[in-house]
């Protein structure tokens, strides 16, 4: 592979900062640079500023995979419509001032090359600190460079070719010097995956001090981003069949995204996709990680209740015990939690106003395992009517006697787990099943609306980033803090049968378990066994019909977990399903026949193919004119 070495000093004009502003930057901190690499106190600082560059994962506004799609939406006149995210969703993306700017770390985005600047400060001056741990000195190099094949990857995954930041330079460079290019998209995967080839080999395998290094890097969460990054290569947006990309070159007349007719090479790229996932599989579970299962202790419930418990709890246990998640976020998540929680308190106004759109919750699947519209056994034509409870069935799922959209009827378990709706059993830790809260939430009553800016947008709740520790006794609000997954063990599980059933002509065995180890989990049978009852049996057994399913299921398996849009991206779904009007129920229904009205609350995204990739300021590409703009920008 060719020896990557583009110059740090370029980062002032990736920021729109010129040339003297950025100069003078480092006579100033020159000192606080030599201060901070004098001991290993001082290092320790520096070397966990590196890792405050990290997306905020945790943050309903300020990362783009939760607000900014189509699984949740908000009311857009108050003011989360004019966030970042609810501009984007909006379909108000553009390059005069770029909403969730991680180029220039601007409206909600954060100054990612600046991270990779800094990385590049601690790895080239770490070995200068003369109290250092050996072990440590290695171990925090490699966490280093896994922070900067990951920001490196970020970017590309919004972007797509960016510039590769491999070392910095000093302040003597020349303006020409600065003005680099963008690489290829190619290559920048290659440096990424060579990046955290060598950050592999000396991160630890398993984090021993759980309480104090949650969400710093191990040997899994390296391989696990090398899976994504080799996932988006071999992926339509980037393996080089988008027509739209044929011309995209830059002004040395570089293809910045290959162009790639060919079969073969495109089943290659998913080999070796394969390959790096599996490994990625194999060392998180050497590692001790996986599935998580809710332990029960003095409550008292069925085995309804504990499944919901774990699907659940899979996302919201800490991660001191949920040994499912291979990298956690550890910012606050009080604020997305408060966001999604019904109104439980008797002095707090709000309820939630992040709701999961009515689309999220038609794709589920009904208790059968399969497609709403695939069931012959449910009834989809009546969907939007409504129905009393009577029977047994909906025990632990629905209010006993009440009446809900015989949408929310014979759904499957994470149906029931994720999404909090109007008559539903909304699971909080209790000692019973008697317990449990029923949601009521039309007009007027408890959970529903309070004031036009305080109300559920959609009719369905996020119980999926609620944890079911919270107190409900308390007056207000009191987040039971967690740490949010970045990547999952099901994320990888997926993946790899997404990437096996693309190398292969016809999807086998080994595609249906990966897949079926997910869906067992979530208390369903096997993907052919599922199927057999479908009115598309033959659907699993055809690789186009199997790419469909392990879509599907990715997308409810990770469901408002930040990743749905980043995988309709690399997709290149995302045109058809971002476009589509977002609809709920009336939540300004009071009776139950005015709140079962769908109603479209938004639907004039206009999501097109400029859209996969986001734009470059205008004002950044006159500073340096050998960046070139994203197609139709």
């Amino acid at each position: 592979m060719k020896k990557f070495r583009i110059m740090g000093l370029f980062v002032g004009i990736l920021l729109l900062t010129n040339c003297s502003d950025y100069l003078n930057v480092v006579p100033d901190g020159a000192a606080t640079l030599e201060n901070a690499f004098s001991n290993r106190t001082n290092l320790e600082k520096f070397f966990y500023g590196c890792y405050n560059y990290l997306p905020n994962y945790a943050h309903p506004f300020n990362y783009p995979g939760h607000i900014g799609g189509d699984e949740i939406w908000f009311d857009v006149d108050n003011g989360m419509g004019n966030r970042s995210g609810g501009r984007i969703a909006q379909g108000q993306q553009n390059s005069n001032d770029p909403y969730h700017n991680y180029w220039d770390g601007a409206n909600d985005g954060k100054r990612m090359w600046i991270g990779i600047r800094d990385c590049n400060i601690f790895l080239e001056n770490v070995d200068q600190v003369p109290d250092l741990p050996e072990w440590e000195r290695t171990r925090w190099k490699a966490e280093v460079k896994f922070l900067k094949a990951y920001f490196h990857f970020f970017l590309l995954q919004l972007y797509g070719p960016i510039p590769i930041m491999d070392t910095n330079i000093g302040v003597s460079a020349s303006p020409e010097e600065v003005r680099i290019y963008r690489e290829p998209v190619d290559d920048v995967i290659e440096y990424i995956v060579t990046l955290l080839d060598e950050a592999t080999k000396d991160l630890p395998v398993i984090i021993e001090e759980m309480t104090t290094e949650t969400g710093r890097a191990t040997k899994a969460t390296a391989l696990a981003v090398k899976a994504k990054a080799l996932v988006w290569a071999a992926s339509p947006l980037f393996n080089g069949s988008y027509v739209y990309y044929r011309d995209f070159k830059d002004k040395r007349g570089v293809q910045l995204i290959a162009n790639n007719d060919d079969p073969e090479v495109i089943r290659a790229r998913w080999q070796r996709a394969a390959v790096a996932t599996r490994n990625a599989i194999d060392t998180a579970h050497l590692a001790g990680h996986q599935l998580f299962e809710f332990q029960r202790g003095f409550e008292v419930m069925s085995d309804t209740t504990a499944l919901k418990y774990t699907l659940r709890g899979c996302v919201t246990e800490r991660f001191t015990y949920n040994r499912e998640v291979i990298w956690a976020c550890t910012n606050s998540n009080n604020e997305f939690q408060n966001w999604c929680t019904p109104k439980m308190y008797t002095n707090y106004p709000g309820t939630a106003e992040l709701s999961a759109t009515l689309k999220i919750a038609e794709m589920y699947y009904t208790r059968n395992g399969i497609p709403i519209d695939e069931d012959p056994y449910w009834d989809y034509e009546t969907r939007y009517e409504t129905r009393v409870d009577t029977g047994t069935w909906h025990k632990f799922y629905i209010g006993a006697g009440e009446t809900t959209a015989k949408l929310n009827y014979y759904r499957e378990p994470r149906f029931y787990a994720h999404l909090g709706f109007d008559r539903g059993i909304y699971e909080l830790l209790a000692n019973s099943d008697e317990e449990a809260l029923v949601i009521k939430q039309r007009s007027g009553e408890v959970h529903g609306l309070v004031f036009q800016d305080c109300h559920p947008s959609t009719g369905y709740f996020i119980k999926k980033a609620v944890s079911f520790r919270i107190p409900t006794t308390t007056t207000g609000p009191t987040p039971y803090r967690f740490s949010i997954p970045i990547i999952r063990l099901p994320d990888l599980y997926l993946l790899y049968a997404e990437a096996l059933n693309e190398s292969l002509d016809t999807p086998d065995d080994e595609v249906y378990r990966w897949v079926d180890i997910v869906r067992t989990r979530a208390g369903l049978d096997g993907v052919l066994r599922s199927w057999e009852f479908s009115l598309v049996p033959d659907k699993p057994t055809y690789k186009e019909g199997m790419r469909e399913i392990i879509k599907r299921e990715r997308l409810i398996e990770l469901s408002c977990e930040g990743q749905r849009s980043f995988d309709l991206r690399r997709w290149r779904d995302a045109e058809r399903y971002f476009n589509e009007p977002v609809r709920g129920w009336d939540f300004q229904g009071a009776k139950l026949e005015d709140y079962y009205q769908t109603r479209v609350y938004f639907s004039n995204r206009q999501f097109t193919y400029k859209d996969y990739l986001w734009p470059l300021r205008l004002s950044t590409l006159m500073v340096n004119a050998n960046l070139v703009q994203n197609p139709g920008w």
